[in-house]
Formats: C-alpha cells, structure tokens, sequence
C-alpha cells in the first residue's frame, strides 16, 4: 500500500491532445496527493516528458524550471500560422522550390549558440497580470522584447521538403516554435512547428516516463509507487552532503547552521545551492553557501 501524501516526481509521457494541467490533475488524483505541480509545461499537441512534482516535492520544482531542454521537433516549410505551430491560422503560404538541404544547414547553424529570440504573441507569458495568448485571442496581441536564450545543440535529422526533423538541446525558455518560424523567415518560405515532443527536461528523460495509461494500471495495481523518483534522487548533478543525526534535527527545526558545522567540506562557490540527506538517504533540505561569512542560508526543508 502507498504511503500517505507520498512526495516525490512522477515523469509522464505526456499524450497528444491533452493539457499539461489536465494530466497533472490525473497524476494528482492517482496519488491521492494533496499538492502537484509540473516543471514546465508543454503546449496540447506537443508530447513527452513531464516533470510532476507532488506533495512536498512542489517545492523542488523552481531547481527544475531552469534546467536544459531536449527536443525531437518537424518543421513544415512554407506555411507561416499566427500562433507559430500546427494549431494557428494560416498566415501566408510561399513556395519551397528550390530550397535545398544546405540551405536548410546553413540556416539552423544562423540560431546555435546565445541568441536573442522574440517570444511569440501566443504564449503563456503575462502582461499585466494576463496570459499574452488570452490577449492575442481577444484581438489585442502584445509583443515582448527579444530575449536571450541558448541553443547548445540542433542537429538536422532528416531533410524532406517541406519537412525537417530535427533535434535540438536548449536553456529553458527556449521557443521551439519561434525557432522554427524563424528558420523559415532566413529560408525566405516561412514555416511552423508541425511536431514536437519532449526527450530531456532537467536529467530526466523519455526513458524514465510513464505513460499515463500505464499509471492508470499501475494505480489500479495498488502500485503507482512504483514510478514516484524520491526527491533525494531528483536533484541531479546538484552536490550533496550527508547530516549526522545531531545535525539532521537541527535542520530540519531550521536552525543556524555554520559552514564549520558540515562533516564534509565543501569547495563550492558562494550562493551554489547543495542537497542535505540524513543517514537514510532522504533529503532534508536544499542550502546554499554564503556570499560573505560562514552561515549557511536555507532554500527549503523538508518533513521527515
């Protein structure tokens, strides 16, 4: 049986068609959580990896939103949409004659590396307080500044015009579907976002998602437990120190901490954050090393 408000990261595969919220609300409701919330969401049509945070774990979601992306997308050449992707209205329509594979090449290698992007008018950001896409729909779109994003990696999969398969590997806040558009702005056809699914999102990958079919089974199963990634093996890549049970209770009562007070010595820079585990392996908390001084500052703690 599934412990009470278990607390931890489910990775869904998220289907074609549903909402990011509408499979959190599942996933929720499976674990009988009392709290969920995803670390970045995908638009409807798009697929992969989402990351659900439940319980206690919602509180480890910021550490995720910033993390790198991976992408398997399908740019369609020669149609510009309103909304960048397959769901808008056509905009323009132009020929793609005469484009060739190293044309393709030597466009996408234009957007690797630092570059500033414009955030499409559709999109989830706010403006006063109110989603840009909500103000798109009603008429009054609003255009935010361009802003820098980073793409490490976009590499050419497959090139049958009007289509492009390709792979790309990004900062957080990248728009696959302004790359896209963008893409086929250099190319002189226009273009959209036909396809996208999620690979990667902050370590976690395809292959530890499960489908939420699969975890209707699973829960029916009496073992949704099963897919739930304790939180002290979320935060990957992070470092990691191990408290004695003097030093745990400390902790987790939120008391001052000294950099002195640490077994393990760490040789981090200020302000880097680092996980807190007890001797069981469970994470106490997330800390960081001070700018000036030895006090250690306290970014969360967590109920043992």
């Amino acid at each position: 049986m599934m412990q009470p408000d278990p607390s931890g990261v489910v990775i869904v595969d998220k289907p074609d068609g549903a909402t990011s919220a509408k499979v959190l609300a599942r996933v929720k409701s499976l674990y009988r959580a009392k709290k969920a919330g995803h670390a970045g969401t995908l638009d409807p049509f798009a697929t992969g990896v989402l990351v659900c945070c439940l319980n206690q774990a919602t509180r480890l979601a910021r550490f995720f939103l910033h993390g790198r992306k991976k992408y398997w997308g399908t740019l369609h050449l020669g149609i510009d949409t309103d909304t960048q992707d397959l769901t808008g209205r056509v905009l323009a329509e132009k020929s793609t004659a005469g484009i060739k594979t190293e044309d393709v090449q030597t466009a996408m290698a234009l957007f690797q590396g630092t570059i500033a992007q414009v955030p499409p008018v559709y999109s989830a950001l706010k403006h006063k307080g109110t989603p840009l896409y909500r103000l798109a729909r009603s008429g009054n779109p609003v255009q935010k500044p361009p802003r820098q994003v980073t793409i490490d990696r976009l590499t050419i999969l497959e090139v049958a015009i009007p289509q492009v398969h390709f792979e790309v590997t990004c900062s957080a806040g990248t728009y696959i579907r302004t790359l896209c558009a963008d893409v086929g702005r250099r190319l002189g056809c226009g273009g959209h976002l036909q396809a996208l699914q999620r690979l990667e999102s902050s370590g976690f990958t395809l292959d530890e998602a499960v489908s939420l079919d699969d975890l209707e089974q699973l829960a029916a199963d009496g073992n949704p437990a099963s897919r739930l990634i304790p939180m002290a093996d979320t935060l990957r890549g992070m470092p990691e120190v191990t408290a004695d049970r003097h030093m745990a209770d400390r902790i987790v009562q939120g008391q001052q901490v000294m950099r002195s007070d640490l077994i393990e010595k760490l040789d981090l820079a200020p302000e880097t954050a680092f996980k807190v585990l007890d001797n069981a392996g469970r994470l106490l908390a997330v800390m960081s090393l001070p700018k000036d001084g030895q006090r250690l500052n306290y970014s969360c703690v967590f109920n043992r």
